[in-house]
């Protein structure tokens, strides 16, 4: 799923794709924006992205979805 982070005044956004759960990515923003000192995700290829909890702007958690094969329609 794709992760969309703000930063406080950047003009750009943080953009990765990571393989853990969308409940357990809400659940590691909600911790940091909530007293915690940093907020520490993983991405798909198994990068740590280290942000400051204190210059969080927002945090944008994709749908997690199958990626279809082939040329059919569902």
């Amino acid at each position: 799923m794709e992760i969309k982070i703000g930063i406080q005044n950047v003009g750009r956004e943080i953009v990765f794709e990571s393989a853990e759960p969308a409940d357990a990515v809400a659940e590691l923003v909600s911790r940091a924006m909530n007293g915690g000192a940093e907020l520490r995700l993983k991405d798909s290829k198994g990068r740590l992205v280290i942000i400051p909890s204190n210059v969080l702007g927002y945090v944008e958690i994709g749908a997690e979805e199958t990626r279809r094969v082939g040329f059919g329609a569902i």
